[in-house]
């Protein structure tokens, strides 16, 4: 069971090289009681991409979900509004 909600929405805007995404990150409980990580990123304004990741131990869900948090902080992507 999931002990705590993790859910975040980033953007990355770059006026002037026309840039304007967005990456969402969320872990929910499936119907198995797994662990699952979802991730949807794509232009801000549309729908986008999804991929999920199911894990049988949420800690490693946790894990993931802070590494690529990271990795997007590193890249420039910052809180954003909530348009979702």
């Amino acid at each position: 069971m999931i002990a705590q909600h993790f859910r975040l929405y980033i953007e990355r805007r770059d006026r002037d090289r026309n840039l304007a995404r967005f990456y969402a990150l969320s872990i929910e409980r499936t119907l198995f009681c797994q662990a699952c990580l979802i991730r949807r990123w794509g232009r801000i304004g549309t729908r986008g991409q999804t991929v999920q990741h199911s894990f049988d131990d949420e800690m490693k869900a946790v894990d993931l979900f802070l590494k690529l948090l990271r990795t997007k902080r590193m890249r420039g992507y910052r809180p954003g509004s909530l348009a979702r």
